[in-house]
Parts: C-alpha cells; structure tokens; sequence
C-alpha cells in the first residue's frame, strides 16, 4: 500500500526546493526552514516506518 503521508512530505518538499532554486532564496527564509522541518519529519517516519 502507498505510504499518502510520506509522498506528500516528500512532494512538498520538492516543491518549495523547487521555488527556492528558482528565486534564489538564502538561507533562513520561511520556505527553507520549512525544508529543514520537513527532512526531519521524512527521517523520522522513516525510521519509524524501519522499526
């Protein structure tokens, strides 16, 4: 079965790199902080997910 939460982290995550590249955003902007928290959420579901 597809892991929903995951593919929209992960899609999520693409799209604000994707505008982050395109604007030439530095850090500490609000998109790339949201960047930081959504790695951190990716790694943590998937060691959850690993057990």
């Amino acid at each position: 079965m597809a892991d929903l939460y995951l593919k929209a982290l992960e899609a999520e995550r693409k799209s604000l790199w994707a505008a982050c590249r395109l604007k030439g955003l530095a850090k500490g902007t609000p998109e790339r902080i949201r960047i930081d928290e959504l790695d951190e959420l990716l790694a943590a579901h998937k060691a959850k997910k690993a057990g």
